[in-house]
């Protein structure tokens, strides 16, 4: 303000001194009407100034949020609790659109790159280039360091903000504290930091950040709110399919999992797992889209070979469904026995047969160096464990590696983890490195998962929104 004030004085003091040797009232007319055009210039330029400069000593960046911190409904200032009705087929925004795509709804293929330039850190576009910038915890020098050098003094004016806030115009005209608000982070012992998002209707879903070795991080996205699959082993299958994530719901994770590493000093994510609640087959169409955004260079910029999609299998379909996905397939086998996989999955339809025919079928589709899966095996102590089911996993997986050329296959051994559920128990260790040297001495590629997150409760089949308390 009060640099707006020293601007204003400096133009009417420099007409009055004019006007003074001059007394045509033609003269003055012209003169005060071009004073009173470069005031408004200068004094927009001004506000914009001032709006930038003040806000790191406004919202400057903690050194660390703390391990289970409540951050109110977003990072962002706060919005109200709009609760709507969640309808997964209503059309998506900014988030889920390819540049050409949001260009052509802006006005101009430079707006559109300002407005991911933000996304791809985590910012609100809305929030860094409206009349007052609204950073949260970020600070404005940091933000403009990140932003692409070509682009960093542009702004987004009036017009393109009204038309990229008409894209939300059922979310508050904006990703975070619209799409989403962050409303509850828990970090574990290992640095694996659990994001609990609360969506537009109230509902809730969790991602997680998991670094690795303090070189990259990987994150596990969630497709659903709750699975309809029920799998026993699993938290989320307990909870039952409540509603489908929009493609903008479910790369608004990716959204705020940059915002919170960059402010926790995560290292930077780039791997994607489709690992968390939900089956992604059932949500297939909003999962693919998202691939090809997290996939495209001018936006998330990961490769495809770093985004895993998961499913269970509902039907031999449901693998061609990612055929031409810029993804890779993994496939959560769990048993290759009929019998028993039936009773881990209890929604299973189809034989192991057909729904390895499925998956053959998906990867023939696909590009040779896209021709890698997985298939997961979540162990449990006395049920999967033992070398007879090693053995039938081999048996079963040649069959794949036969039928497609150049396929890669990995087997993931993913040691149970806890939900309170004492139907299954944790294997012993032994048991599980004897099932991978099995696999291993038959030729397979085995690799046992690393549990993270476990005492958060954030560790792969713990994942459910029930509400815990917070204590001091």
């Amino acid at each position: 303000k009060e640099q707006q004030t020293r601007t204003t004085t400096t133009i009417f003091v420099s007409f009055s001194s004019t006007t003074s040797t001059n007394n045509s009232i033609i003269s003055i007319i012209m003169k005060f009407a071009t004073a009173v055009a470069l005031l408004s210039l200068l004094t927009t330029s001004s506000t914009a100034f001032v709006s930038r400069k003040n806000t790191p000593t406004s919202f400057l960046r903690p050194a660390s949020l703390s391990p289970l911190t409540i951050v109110g409904s977003t990072l962002a200032p706060d919005t109200p609790d709009t609760r709507l009705h969640g309808d997964d087929t209503e059309n998506n925004g900014a988030l889920s659109m390819q540049i050409d795509e949001l260009a052509e709804v802006l006005g101009g293929r430079g707006r559109a790159q300002i407005v991911w330039d933000c996304y791809s850190i985590g910012i609100e576009p809305t929030q860094f280039h409206g009349d007052a910038i609204q950073l949260g915890y970020d600070d404005f020098e940091s933000v403009y360091s990140m932003l692409p050098s070509q682009r960093r003094s542009q702004r987004l004016g009036p017009d393109a903000l009204s038309k990229l806030e008409k894209l939300y115009s059922k979310h508050g005209g904006k990703v975070e504290g619209g799409v989403a608000s962050l409303s509850y982070i828990s970090r574990s012992s290992d640095s694996t930091t659990k994001l609990l998002l609360k969506l537009a209707d109230g509902l809730e879903i969790e991602t997680v950040i998991i670094p690795w070795n303090d070189q990259r991080s990987t994150l596990c996205m969630s497709t659903q709110v709750g699975c309809r699959q029920g799998c026993k082993f699993c938290a989320t299958g307990r909870m039952g399919r409540i509603r489908n994530l929009t493609t903008d719901e479910i790369l608004a994770q990716m959204f705020f999992a940059k915002k919170i590493g960059r402010l926790e000093g995560l290292p930077e994510i780039s791997n994607i797992v489709f690992m968390g609640m939900g089956e992604s087959a059932d949500n297939a169409d909003n999962v693919v889209k998202a691939t090809e955004i997290l996939t495209t260079r001018e936006l998330f910029q990961l490769a495809a070979a770093k985004v895993t999609v998961s499913t269970v299998g509902p039907s031999p379909a449901a693998f061609e469904s990612f055929a031409k996905a810029p993804c890779i397939i993994a496939w959560s086998v769990h048993a290759a026995n009929d019998e028993l996989r039936r009773k881990l999955v209890p929604t299973t339809k189809y034989s192991m047969v057909e729904l390895r025919q499925g998956l053959i079928n998906a990867l023939l589709q696909r590009r040779p160096n896209l021709r890698t899966t997985m298939l997961e095996v979540a162990l449990m102590k006395g049920v999967n464990d033992s070398l007879k089911e090693a053995d039938e996993l081999v048996e079963f997986a040649r069959v794949i590696t036969d039928s497609v050329p150049g396929c890669k296959l990995m087997v993931n051994l993913i040691p149970f983890n806890d939900i309170g559920n004492t139907e299954f128990e944790r294997p012993d260790s032994e048991d599980v490195k004897a099932f991978q040297k099995r696999l291993l001495e038959q030729g397979l590629q085995a690799h046992v998962r690393t549990t993270r997150g476990d005492d958060k409760t954030a560790a792969c089949g713990q994942l459910s929104t029930q509400k815990r308390k917070l204590g001091p």
